[in-house]
């Protein structure tokens, strides 16, 4: 499996839809730490979006994962980016083939 940073960008105009589907969003999102899929998430400090760190086969997958997530669901994300990542140091290293 790869590594994948996934960013989320938090328009204003969907300030609404994310406040509705955060808890449905957080729950999905412990699942998937569970199971060691997503390795760490947060929002940005200035509230313009988030960092979600995933292992999957290949973008294909990733991008068919996000598209589950309550908060891409229900409109709270207004865009987002997904790029292959090669951890080198660190304890997310451990998840680089």
């Amino acid at each position: 499996m790869s590594i994948f940073a996934v960013e989320y960008v938090y328009g204003p105009e969907a300030e609404a839809a994310r406040t509705e589907h955060r808890p449905k969003h957080r729950e999905w999102l412990a699942a998937l730490a569970e199971s060691e899929i997503l390795l760490a998430s947060g929002p940005y400090a200035d509230g313009a979006g988030a960092l979600l760190i995933f292992r999957g086969e290949d973008e294909a997958a990733v991008q068919a994962l996000v598209a589950q997530d309550p908060m891409t669901i229900g409109g709270g994300v207004t865009g987002l980016k997904i790029s292959g990542w090669n951890p080198l140091i660190g304890q997310l290293s451990r998840y680089v083939a």
